[in-house]
């Protein structure tokens, strides 16, 4: 059992990256304060697991009925979090954070609206991406019995549990470098971003067409 819930473990943990997801994290919650930030943190976890478990149990047969395959995941994600990365790269997500604040200010209201990035896109498609959908998928349809897929369960919770901490330590560990050397990271997070979704899209058209 150890053997199967270390080899669920190191899956899961190198599909969804918790290390790469939180510095772009970071970035996408920059204008949030520490309160806003850790309870998207938490949100996002908690939404991720409920999707990633939810497709652990009916995710094949949902996927059958609706005659939707998982490589159209990948397109999809691919496509939607390519447009995150240009905002991230031209600052245009900045430019509509001070239009908003500016808004505030003109209404005479006492708290800044913050945009909430905990369903998308770190929920869906980063957390609980095509990737992280198909591993728990395939990792419970080879589960032999109801006490291996538990296993399997408990793998995907130890990896979303330290998902959580590593999302909430990532803003305060960037805020320590500062506005310019933030702005330059959040620009190459940007870029690494679009090169992900790019890698989603490409995975996908192999898939759907084989080349």
């Amino acid at each position: 059992m150890m053997e199967l819930f270390f080899s669920a473990f190191i899956t899961m943990f190198v599909v969804i990256d918790p290390p790469g997801c939180a510095p772009i994290y970071a970035g996408l919650t920059k204008e949030a304060n520490a309160q806003q930030a850790r309870a998207m943190a938490i949100r996002a976890t908690l939404i991720a697991g409920a999707i990633l478990i939810g497709f652990a149990l009916v995710g094949e047969d949902l996927l059958r009925a609706l005659h939707i395959d998982l490589d159209s995941f990948r397109i999809a994600g691919g496509l939607m979090l390519f447009l995150i990365a240009l905002d991230m790269v031209f600052e245009k997500r900045t430019q509509r954070r001070e239009e908003r604040a500016e808004k505030v200010l003109a209404e005479n209201l006492n708290t800044s609206e913050v945009e909430d990035v905990s369903v998308f896109p770190m929920a869906m498609p980063m957390l609980a991406g095509p990737g992280a959908i198909a591993s728990i998928m395939l990792l419970t349809s080879a589960a032999n019995g109801p006490e291996q897929s538990l296993v399997v369960m408990a793998a995907l919770l130890a990896v979303l549990v330290l998902t959580m901490f590593a999302l909430i330590a990532a803003g305060p560990l960037m805020r320590l470098f500062g506005a310019r050397v933030e702005a330059v990271i959040t620009r190459l997070l940007g870029v690494l971003l679009a090169a992900l979704a790019a890698q989603y899209v490409i995975d996908g058209l192999r898939g759907s067409f084989g080349v």
